[in-house]
């Protein structure tokens, strides 16, 4: 073989080698980031995978793998270590859907976009059927160790001596793992929000000596009326009730103050007997709020229509007649009340 030919061969040689040094790393970076980028075996049914607090992403990428859910852990966290998150991961439930790549999910892992659940606070309702629904969820903690309004204001260190009412009803979400305290207390802090937007946008001199007593009402025309448009007439009679020095006679309160010795009618005696929340014996507003209040029963309190109303009584079909005299207020009475056997107004 001429020196020529041997010249040619080696030139062929390195070339050859240079080309395998180019494409071995050039292949293995493909194959690197097409299983990065490799959707999950996941079927059309969503998967929960849960990072439990304080894992590593060696750890994780080890759980996926013996869930079938990748076949190279070693990839994932090197290239989350090329990235610089791999110890940025959050803990919490992650909800998997088809289409869903390794890559795609260390970001939902560094970011922390946690699968969400809800709970709902029920206008109308009081503290104890809040902290019993809260109770019920299997993915709430219970942190609280009383449903008692007393109790309560204490654990969560509110405002007043008593909690209710003082939590707004809306729909919340949550991670697993939240306590009934932790989302009692963001519905309280929706609701100074609420209230005091409420409180500054108020119908000018109103006979309330602040928020608080507004946000009582609110949760007495809460529980009067579920009929929208009614609330503002409501809130009007209650208001020149107040004005007058009228009671306001308010059969929720009466039941409110009954506890458990309602049993679904009121009685006569029931009316008579003192209680602090029977406004029927008593001047002005009951101590506290009788139920959660909705925006639209807030605004009403601060927002009453005008009217001569002085006097209202349920229909029968959740609505109510109203009446500016005693004299048409009883006829009311007569027309509605007593042909279905229930308390009047």
């Amino acid at each position: 073989m001429s020196f020529t030919s041997v010249e040619y061969w080696l030139q062929r040689k390195w070339l050859l080698a240079a080309i395998l040094a180019l494409l071995v790393p050039l292949l293995s970076l493909l194959y690197f980031f097409s299983k990065l980028n490799q959707p999950m075996p996941i079927s059309n049914e969503n998967i929960v995978f849960e990072v439990e607090p304080g894992s590593s992403l060696t750890r994780v990428a080890n759980e996926l793998e013996a869930q079938g859910l990748i076949d190279s852990p070693w990839i994932l966290t090197l290239y989350a270590r090329f990235q610089g998150n791999a110890s940025s991961i959050q803990s919490g439930e992650y909800e998997l859907s088809a289409g869903i790549t390794p890559a795609g999910f260390l970001n939902e892992m560094v970011t922390g976009n946690t699968l969400q659940y809800r709970v709902t606070l029920v206008e109308g309702w009081t503290l104890e059927q809040a902290v019993n629904e809260l109770w019920s969820n299997a993915n709430i903690r219970r942190a609280l160790n009383s449903s008692a309004v007393d109790s309560v204001a204490e654990q969560l260190e509110l405002d007043y001596g008593s909690a209710e009412g003082l939590f707004y009803p809306d729909t919340y979400f949550f991670t697993k793992g939240a306590t009934d305290s932790d989302i009692l207390r963001r519905a309280n802090q929706r609701l100074k929000e609420v209230l005091a937007e409420a409180w500054d946008r108020r119908l000018g001199a109103l006979p309330y000596n602040d928020a608080y007593e507004a946000l009582i009402m609110a949760s007495i025309i809460e529980k009067e009326s579920a009929v929208g448009s009614e609330r503002g007439h409501i809130a009007g009679v209650f208001v020149r009730r107040l004005e007058q020095g009228m009671r306001l006679q308010s059969d929720p309160t009466v039941i409110y103050g009954m506890g458990e010795n309602y049993d679904g009618d009121i009685r006569r005696a029931d009316l008579l007997e003192e209680t602090a929340y029977n406004t029927y014996r008593i001047n002005g507003l009951p101590p506290t709020p009788i139920a959660m209040a909705g925006v639209d029963s807030i605004n009403a309190s601060l927002n009453p229509l005008p009217s001569e109303y002085l006097y209202f009584v349920a229909r029968g079909d959740g609505s109510h007649y109203f009446s500016s005299s005693l004299e048409e207020h009883n006829a009311a009475v007569s027309r509605f009340q007593l042909q279905q056997q229930t308390p009047s107004q």
